[in-house]
């Protein structure tokens, strides 16, 4: 079926296990997720796919074999696109990434290395400043305090040397288009928008 939008039980259903984060909940509530979460994410990704890849939904368990917080579900539907992309739905709306949320360590060194460059570190500048005038951000899930060592500390690109990981992201509040067509061609927007970004980090980075 074509893809339109999550209905209102969606966000009802993630409202309700932030509430009630249990295996009673979660199996008297399956179908709920199945029908009205799970059905219209596969539709979308399909819809995608022709241009951004295949996609695949993350399951909905937490690992929570090394965590203190021992839910057992997560609290958003998460899908990860092959051609790059990341498309995410909670009860506070709809999210899209696109980008290296952790780069393993030949990764990390060569995008070091690629930021260090004035040329292409400077192509990686502009890329993030004109996400920022559209309004979306350039995150990392972590970054050192300082330069890392063999670089100037007043390096003129420190803040990005500064990440191991750099992703673009925009997330949007819930709203009357979330229940239709409208929220693909959010993500599909997103997706071009970010597309330098992500072309950028799969020459320079891999």
């Amino acid at each position: 079926m074509a893809f339109s939008g999550w209905p209102a039980e969606a966000l009802e259903f993630y409202e309700g296990l932030e509430a009630d984060n249990s295996k009673t909940y979660w199996q008297a509530n399956k179908a709920t997720y199945d029908d009205c979460v799970r059905t219209p994410m596969l539709e979308l990704l399909a819809e995608l796919e022709p241009a951004h890849g295949t996609g695949k939904i993350f399951r909905p368990y937490r690992d929570v074999r090394f965590s203190a917080d021992k839910t057992p579900y997560k609290t958003a539907i998460g899908a990860l696109l092959s051609g790059g992309g990341y498309v995410q739905l909670s009860s506070a709306g709809l999210a899209t990434g696109c980008g290296v949320w952790h780069m393993e360590p030949d990764q990390l060194r060569r995008y070091r290395l690629a930021v260090d460059d004035a040329k292409s570190g400077g192509s990686l500048v502009a890329v993030v400043s004109e996400l920022e005038r559209q309004g979306i951000e350039a995150i990392a899930r972590e970054s050192l305090k300082t330069v890392p060592r063999g670089f100037d500390k007043a390096h003129p690109r420190a803040d990005l040397l500064r990440n191991k990981g750099l992703a673009a992201w925009k997330q949007w509040p819930v709203g009357a288009w979330l229940g239709t067509a409208k929220a693909k061609s959010r993500v599909e927007d997103f997706l071009a928008s970010a597309a330098p970004l992500n072309d950028w980090l799969h020459r320079q980075v891999g």
